[in-house]
């Protein structure tokens, strides 16, 4: 309110929606009461009864379901608030880090376990984090629901469940690692959509190439040869098995597994824009392109995250199939 929308404005961000449908009684009632989505023969119905062509009705559909939508505005101070706290608790993780002894030597995380002191930094770093996650957790239902709604589901229950789970069984020490590593490459996805909705296209670009790398290195590199490495080989070898040890440790296969399902969509989007000069519609983006009829002219635009005919602008979340996600 007092930071992020005085600098969307002063980067000629404008607090505008998309495109609004033309007022219409009975499409309205369709679309409230009936179905957001008209198949092919209540389309034809409605061609009749309006005497419309059947490609204005679908247009007046998309352009209802996208008036809803937040708009650029909105998606920008919700993603520089992300970025702030992302990159916050990430500098702040690193700093607390730097002179523990477990992040330089991860055996150290089960040496004389579980009797191993709670700092005061260790507990406001965890519960920081643990209170981030749960809004991310309680705004998914709020916000639009998108295509990958039930990856980012298990994804929040996996996170908050770990972060729990190790925090009652004082398995902090390698909690602080798994949390720092996830927050390493965050901030500069949130940097990306700030570019993107500013309309600093090579910025934006670069800010996801680095952000594309950067995961990848920490997810499939980093995160199983140091963090599983620990907790499933160097945490049998020193304190042996234990009940909890089996959940402890499928939370975190959980999250590898997801790791390379993202993985695989950053890969697969690099790749498009390098062999296209441009990407191809997003799966699940928050606001409807338009339609082949509509003369929409992609092929002007050659950055990794493209921008429809009427402006606006297609970006969001973690990468999905063909470009950025819109948020």
């Amino acid at each position: 309110r007092f930071i992020a929308k005085p600098c969307a404005i002063n980067l000629g961000i404008q607090d505008s929606g998309p495109h609004r449908a033309q007022p219409n009684a009975i499409l309205e009632k369709v679309f409230t009461s009936i179905t957001k989505s008209p198949d092919g023969k209540r389309l034809e119905g409605l061609s009749k009864q309006l005497d419309w062509d059947v490609r204005k009705i679908q247009r007046w559909f998309r352009h209802r379901r996208n008036q809803d939508k937040p708009t650029t505005l909105t998606k920008f101070c919700e993603s520089m608030w992300r970025f702030t706290f992302y990159l916050s608790i990430f500098f702040y993780g690193i700093r607390f880090l730097w002179t523990a002894p477990w992040f330089w030597d991860t055996r150290q995380c089960w040496y004389n376990y579980p009797f191993q002191p709670l700092t005061s930094r260790l507990y406001y770093y965890y519960i920081l984090e643990l209170a981030f996650y749960w809004s991310l957790m309680f705004s998914q239902f709020t916000d639009i629901k998108r295509k990958d709604f039930l990856i980012m589901f298990v994804h929040h229950l996996a996170t908050i469940g770990l972060i729990t789970f190790s925090y009652m069984n004082n398995m902090v020490r390698v909690g602080t690692l798994v949390l720092c590593l996830h927050d390493a490459s965050d901030f500069l996805l949130e940097a990306a959509k700030l570019a993107n909705y500013a309309k600093y296209q090579r910025l934006c670009d670069a800010f996801f190439m680095l952000f594309g790398l950067v995961f990848i290195v920490t997810r499939l590199g980093i995160y199983p040869f140091w963090i599983l490495n620990t907790t499933l080989f160097e945490s049998w070898e020193l304190i042996g098995p234990y009940p909890s040890w089996w959940l402890f440790n499928g939370l975190l296969i959980t999250l590898q597994l997801l790791h390379i399902i993202w993985s695989y969509l950053i890969v697969r989007t690099a790749y498009k824009a390098l062999v296209r000069g441009k990407v191809s519609k997003d799966d699940r983006s928050d606001v409807e392109s338009s339609s082949e009829e509509e003369d929409v002219t992609s092929n002007s635009t050659k950055g990794i995250f493209s921008t429809s005919s009427n402006g606006s602008n297609r970006i969001n979340g973690h990468v999905a199939s063909g470009q950025w996600t819109e948020e």
